[in-house]
């Protein structure tokens, strides 16, 4: 070790635990860019390093990192992203393909690294994704997977505090420890139950399409088919609103904030229906939010005329509901059975191998609605272990007519 890495060990390492007498594990507080690179320079030898991070996202379109935390298992350290200036060192650990990174319930983690770093993470496992192949529902929480495996009750109290505010008090920062300990205590016998049950790569596999999800850029030009009630609307209302849903979009990130708060969705819906030529045509129509007329009223009525030069031939087709479909809820119970009868023979539940919704996602791939027969990508069915499994298996049921 370098004389100059020990002089900053002794800066930002507040103290030093023994479990069970044998091994030691340093906490680190970091706050100091010199501290991180040292620290993560430690790191980088680890196979597994368990993470987690908080932020705060009450009134931002981004969430806003307040902390990391990290554990291999000798060190568990608290970075402070507020404090430190070039998390680098850390991004780098993240996209470093030697070492396994396992959090829990990630998609939002994923959110923070790729609008806090740009950082697209190499070789991660989703612990919640795991119990899900083992039998524990879709969205076990950490606390309830903790107990589980250490009979450990959470104190969560701390849950929903404001991570961005300093000082951390002690408790948060014992409550910030305990997520990436537990976590890293856990691994083994998590890793031991989903390799016992053959399902280690599968949930390697769903992991990585989240982050190929998360990571995909947002495609703008169909936003307005997010907005409730959209099928309702004609071509011509719809390139309206498919016009305002952009206008919202590009507004809430310029601004970083909730897409709410621009204006609400029941507006968009009501403008693009209503087509209002001025402010006081808008402020008239029932439904409409007033703080949305007041705030944003003269840039909506913009954007209506703006889309209503559109040539009719770039309007977007009418939406059409799966739900319409000829015969759709007796086909939709044949493929619920059938996808029920693969999951039995391969001792998994319904839900973890298609839900509501990735049924339905084939299902409208099948029919070719919407457009959807274009972006087999979209339909998880058709995609990595899922295709193996059940999707060469379901699009054979469906070509011979569901029998």
């Amino acid at each position: 070790m370098p004389s100059g890495q020990q002089e900053v060990d002794l800066i930002f390492s507040d103290k030093v635990v023994h479990i069970s007498g044998a091994l030691r594990v340093q906490h680190h507080y970091i706050t100091d860019s010199a501290a991180l690179a040292v620290l993560c320079d430690s790191l980088s030898q680890s196979p597994v390093l368990a993470i987690d991070t908080e932020f705060v996202r009450t009134r931002t379109l981004y969430p806003k990192l307040g902390l990391l935390q990290i554990c291999n298992g000798e060190h568990i350290a608290l970075v402070d992203p507020i404090e430190v200036d070039d998390l680098a060192p850390f991004w780098a650990l993240l996209s470093n393909e030697k070492i396994v990174k396992v959090l829990h319930a990630c998609s939002e983690d994923l959110e923070v690294f790729l609008h806090a770093g740009n950082c697209k993470p190499v070789n991660l496992l989703d612990s919640q994704l795991v119990m899900t192949f083992l039998g524990h529902g879709l969205s076990l929480g950490y606390a309830a997977m903790v107990k589980h495996y250490l009979d450990i009750e959470l104190d969560k109290s701390e849950s929903r505090t404001d991570w961005t505010k300093r000082p951390l008090s002690e408790k948060q920062k014992e409550y910030a420890k305990a997520d990436v300990s537990h976590l890293f205590a856990i691994y083994p016998k998590l890793i031991a139950d989903i390799e016992a049950q053959g399902w280690l790569s599968a949930a390697q596999q769903e992991s990585q399409m989240m982050i190929e999800r998360k990571f995909t850029a947002i495609d703008e030009q169909n936003l307005y088919r997010n907005i409730k009630m959209a099928w309702k609307l004609n071509p011509k209302q719809l390139n309206v609103l498919r016009h305002l849903a952009i206008w919202r979009y590009e507004r809430a990130k310029f601004k970083n904030q909730p897409l709410s708060f621009i204006a609400k969705d029941p507006t968009l819906m009501l403008a693009a229906q209503f087509m209002p030529r001025n402010v006081g045509g808008l402020a008239h129509i029932e439904g409409v939010v007033e703080l949305d007329v007041r705030h944003q009223g003269k840039a909506i009525v913009g954007v209506i005329k703006k889309a209503l030069e559109d040539d009719v031939s770039t309007y977007p087709e009418k939406i059409r509901r799966l739900d319409e479909y000829p015969g759709y809820k007796q086909i939709f119970k044949k493929v619920k059975h059938f996808v029920a009868d693969v999951a039995e023979e391969n001792g998994l539940t319904v839900e973890s191998l298609a839900s509501k919704k990735q049924i339905n996602q084939f299902l409208e791939f099948f029919f070719k609605l919407n457009g959807a027969e274009q972006q087999p990508q979209l339909v998880d069915i058709l995609q990595t272990w899922r295709a193996n499994i059940l999707g060469d298996k379901l699009q054979s049921f469906a070509e011979n007519g569901f029998r």
